[in-house]
């Protein structure tokens, strides 16, 4: 699933996430899926939508990477506004 989040694979995430995976598994680079749509998405609608999935599969918006850097702080340092908007309406600090 962290692939498809970085890709922009939208139903590909919305199916993987029904099948019960833990959506804030964390990878060698110490990152999440909701983190890798973030940091290595474009931020426009495909991506906005798998960060809408994956918050609502149980995507935790505060987990943040291995530098303590969180999604929301990813989303403003990249302009992604909108993304930052899903984050903070998500409870993202």
């Amino acid at each position: 699933m962290i692939p498809a989040s970085e890709r922009g694979h939208v139903e590909y995430v919305r199916r993987v996430v029904r099948t019960g995976i833990d959506v804030n598994h964390v990878n060698d680079l110490g990152w999440t899926a909701l983190l890798e749509a973030v940091i290595l998405g474009k931020g426009t609608e495909g991506w906005q939508q798998i960060v809408r999935i994956l918050l609502t599969a149980g995507a935790d918006p505060s987990k943040a990477d291995k530098d303590g850097v969180t999604p929301l702080q990813h989303a403003q340092q990249r302009g992604y506004t909108e993304i930052a908007g899903i984050l903070r309406a998500a409870g993202a600090r």
